[in-house]
């Protein structure tokens, strides 16, 4: 799914209570928005936000107490050269925030060049949090899976396979053995840099999980906040599969491990046969640990080759 676009307005009305702040120069282009060019480039949301930086146009920029004091202390010559600098940058907002009253040359540039200038009392370190958290919601690239996504021992897991399986039920057993969950039946993938997707709730389904049989169950209310999740980094994908499908499309051992790709980044995944008397909850969590072990350089398939080499060059001496 493409990066929506987020105009000032959007911004401003969606933060107003989290940060307090007022908009008080450059109402007359409330529309404004990121520059195409700038969000396409940037690699996540870290680049379209922070301190006064001459190099990086195109972004918000926040103005901290060392920032007035840097326009402040020279003479009016010099700071209207230095605030003309910060509007040639072009940014979409520029954000006065740990309570400091912006230059007067500062407001009244921002209303000729009609860039919106929002003062808060907040510090510049929560502000710079705050708008980086909304716009990477907004402009990283993402994906809706089906499935159950949960956090096993540390690590973000999906589950998925074909409907009927039991990928719900086998949620409920995970989560009763003491693992959370963040999503079940539709998770939202962000890619949230070039190497890491971020798997969330979307907002209707929160603390859901749909049991057949059953029907909804509130999963917070009846184990408690420690059962649930709000977000995770995706590690491992856990597809199911019925018995038949395994024999004829996987291999027992695979030689190399397995991946799949989401957003245009690799996911390491393991498959399951599902059949009956096997414990599914026990097999995931092996596969979790076995998948921990691999992320910190130990492959067990690969020693085993190698211990086999080995009993083969002693059986030939």
């Amino acid at each position: 799914m493409k990066p929506t676009s987020v105009s000032a307005e959007a911004l401003f009305e969606a933060q107003r209570e989290a940060v307090h702040w007022e908009w008080i120069a450059g109402h007359a282009h409330p529309e404004r928005r990121f520059d195409d060019a700038a969000v396409r480039d940037a690699q996540s949301a870290a680049d379209l936000v922070g301190y006064l930086n001459y190099i990086h146009p195109y972004r918000v920029q926040i103005v901290g107490r060392r920032e007035v004091a840097y326009l402040s202390s020279v003479s009016a010559e010099d700071q209207e050269r230095r605030i003309s600098r910060i509007v040639t940058l072009e940014p979409p907002v520029i954000i006065a925030a740990d309570g400091v009253t912006p230059p007067p040359r500062l407001v009244a540039m921002c209303d000729r060049a009609e860039i919106p200038l929002f003062v808060t009392g907040e510090s510049a370190g929560q502000v710079i949090d705050v708008v980086r958290s909304y716009l990477a919601q907004h402009f990283a690239e993402r994906t809706t899976r089906h499935g159950v996504f949960m956090d096993i021992l540390g690590l973000g897991v999906l589950l998925t396979g074909e409907s009927g399986l039991g990928k719900s039920e086998l949620g409920l057993e995970l989560i009763s053995r003491g693992h959370g969950l963040v999503a079940d039946d539709a998770v939202d993938l962000y890619k949230v840099s070039q190497t890491s997707l971020e798997g969330r709730c979307p907002e209707l389904l929160a603390n859901l999980l749909e049991v057949r049989g059953i029907g909804l169950l509130d999963i917070k209310a009846i184990f408690g906040e420690t059962a649930v999740r709000r977000k995770m980094r995706l590690k491992l994908i856990v597809h199911l599969v019925r018995k038949e499908t395994m024999e004829r499309e996987f291999e027992r051992l695979p030689y190399e491990p397995l991946f799949e790709e989401m957003l245009a980044i690799p996911v390491r995944k393991v498959v399951i046969a599902v059949d009956a008397g096997r414990n599914l909850a026990v097999l995931v969590e092996a596969a979790v640990r076995n998948t921990i072990l691999q992320l910190r350089g130990i492959d067990t398939y690969q020693e085993f080759i190698a211990r086999h080499q080995k009993a083969m060059e002693r059986g030939n001496t």
